[in-house]
């Protein structure tokens, strides 16, 4: 599914130059939930940034369901990123001014997907996730924990290959979080491949392999007993 060889990244900083990933080898297969740790600079958002064509790699290969990610300019990786990828952030990232079904429905947009078909297919998620009766309410109307529901529905509506959450639960209460994990095992028990960038153990422990960072090379890559939470949603 995902395989990273030899991957380096540096950032030029005035007249130097912060090497900020070290050599990444890592290899994900469909249907794994990851958690990828590590101290404030340790590279786990620079990784994500890379395998979510964010941002270039300098060195070494990407390979995303066997297609190599190389030398791409901004409309082909779009085009890639909204085919193959989901995003979700801890600040959530939803249009303040359009309602829960309109955020949700916005990638299917940019896919020319026709107005009926967008509205019913986000309906569909916002249903699954508990959030039927919310879909005309504005973000401003929603809590914490449904606007980051309304968000894993907008990433998850154009049924991409993989789901990559950036902090999910860092702008979240404990239980709030253990909700928003508790979709995203489900989510993950459907077969989706998900990696979830982290600085919480017990959020990580809800994964099933965890990939540590530190100083720009994974230190510890294990699989684990992951810990299930009981839905209330």
């Amino acid at each position: 599914m995902i395989q990273l060889e030899d991957l380096h990244k540096s950032y030029k900083i005035g007249n130097s130059s912060l090497h900020v990933l070290k050599g990444i080898n890592l290899k994900i297969d469909e249907g794994e939930l990851i958690a990828i740790m590590g101290s404030s600079g340790s590279g786990k958002s620079t990784l994500l940034n890379i395998i979510g064509m964010l941002d270039l790699l300098d060195k070494g290969t990407y390979t995303l369901d066997n297609v190599e990610i190389k030398n791409l300019d901004e409309t082909i990786a779009a085009k890639y990123r909204n085919k193959f990828l989901g995003f979700v952030f801890q600040s959530f990232n939803l249009i303040n001014y359009k309602n829960a079904v309109e955020n949700v429905s916005l990638p299917l947009y940019y896919q020319g997907i026709a107005r009926q078909e967008r509205q019913q297919k986000a309906m569909k998620y916002l249903q699954n996730f508990g959030l039927g009766d919310w879909s005309n309410h504005l973000p401003s109307e929603l809590s914490g924990g449904q606007k980051q529901r309304v968000a894993i529905a907008r990433a998850m509506v154009t049924e991409p290959k993989v789901l990559l959450a950036d902090e999910p639960t860092g702008a979240l209460d404990s239980k709030t979080s253990h909700e928003v994990m508790n979709l995203i095992q489900e989510i993950n028990n459907d077969g989706k491949t998900i990696l979830v960038v982290t600085h919480e153990e017990d959020i990580a422990k809800m994964c099933k392999r965890i990939v540590r960072l530190k100083d720009g090379v994974i230190v510890e890559d294990k699989k684990i007993e992951q810990n299930l939470i009981k839905s209330n949603v």
